[in-house]
């Protein structure tokens, strides 16, 4: 810790502002919680990279960062505080049982409970033009998007189980799905691999990386150039869509020390969104799960937020009654493995 460094007493702190933080932050505003909820950019998370969603309940059609604007005015209604532009570098248990979270300054933020919402990344290709086109005609979310590549062609870049599922359901909308793949087999299971074998829209390129995405700076995307590497050709593809699904990464590198995760490095929580450290919550894109919607990471950060009120509320209780550290530690325990915040 820097030696001018501040240390921030709160209640609970969350650590990213998507939508599964804000909604962590509307509730534990409206618990009466100091709130203090660090983000490294700006609030929105992915909304901000996300052109229109049709996928939220109440918003048929709605600008991405016109959300992100209407879920940070209703977090903030309820007092939580925002800091923008704030990255933070570590969530930190410390003996006392409370956490540490420290930010690039070295500035401490102090809670009982946290809540961690970091999220996760799409990995890149690192491509000429895929960032400038990303949110007009480059995805890496087949049901967040497909519905705005209806009778369009579109291409998939992938080989794995996400690449070639999401290609599978892209065809309910596109005309024609080009299934880009770098080597001469997909490594996802073959039941998946027959369905895409079997699907008249669907042809699939071997032995082919992506190299550039071509676009118009009004109409967004138009074409694809890609690389055959055994032929050594190189051709452009008339698509208006390329879809990429080559990893994904869970940002849980801040968490500081042990927690429970499954092979992917995704932390695996109880039913109230604890993880195996007690008092660290977590919710949206990190956490294992199905599916990554902002619909679920609203509904994982509700119960996140409500969890962390009833366990702060405890926490509170016991400093007030002197418990020891002994008896902090199997009251946690016990919350873990009831499941519950009674």
């Amino acid at each position: 810790m820097s030696p001018v460094a501040t240390i921030r007493d709160y209640d609970v702190v969350i650590v990213g502002a998507g939508p599964a933080g804000m909604t962590a932050a509307l509730y534990t505003g409206r618990a009466m919680l100091r709130t203090a909820v660090l983000e490294r950019g700006f609030p929105g998370g992915e909304l901000l990279n996300t052109e229109y969603l049709d996928d939220v309940i109440g918003f048929p059609k709605v600008l991405g960062h016109e959300l992100a604007e209407k879920f940070a005015a209703h977090a903030k209604q309820f007092g939580a505080e925002f800091f923008e532009t704030t990255s933070v570098t570590s969530v930190k248990k410390m003996p006392d049982g409370y956490f540490h979270t420290e930010t690039e300054t070295g500035d401490i933020f102090r809670s009982p409970a946290a809540i961690v919402t970091a999220g996760g990344t799409p990995i890149k290709l690192g491509i000429p033009g895929e960032l400038e086109y990303a949110g007009r005609g480059v995805s890496y979310c087949a049901i967040c998007d497909a519905a705005f590549f209806k009778q369009q062609v579109v291409a998939v870049v992938g080989g794995g189980d996400a690449a070639v599922e999401e290609g599978d359901f892209l065809t309910r909308y596109a005309n024609k799905v080009y299934l880009i793949h770098r080597r001469h087999e997909f490594r996802a299971s073959k039941i998946l691999q027959q369905h895409v074998f079997d699907n008249p829209k669907i042809e699939v390129i071997w032995d082919t990386v992506a190299e550039e995405v071509e676009g118009d700076p009004q109409s967004g995307m138009t074409g694809l150039r890609i690389h055959n590497l055994v032929t050594q050709e190189r051709r452009l593809l008339d698509a208006t869509g390329l879809f990429v699904f080559i990893g994904f990464r869970p940002n849980t590198g801040v968490i500081a020390g042990h927690f429970d995760h499954d092979i992917m490095g995704y932390v695996l929580t109880d039913n109230a969104m604890m993880t195996s450290m007690p008092g660290l919550f977590v919710a949206g894109d990190l956490r294992a799960q199905l599916t990554r919607q902002v619909t679920t990471a609203s509904g994982d950060a509700t119960t996140a937020a409500i969890a962390a009120d009833k366990y702060i509320t405890r926490f509170k209780e016991m400093q007030r009654e002197g418990s020891t550290t002994a008896e902090r530690e199997a009251l946690e325990s016990s919350h873990v493995s009831a499941g519950g915040y009674t």
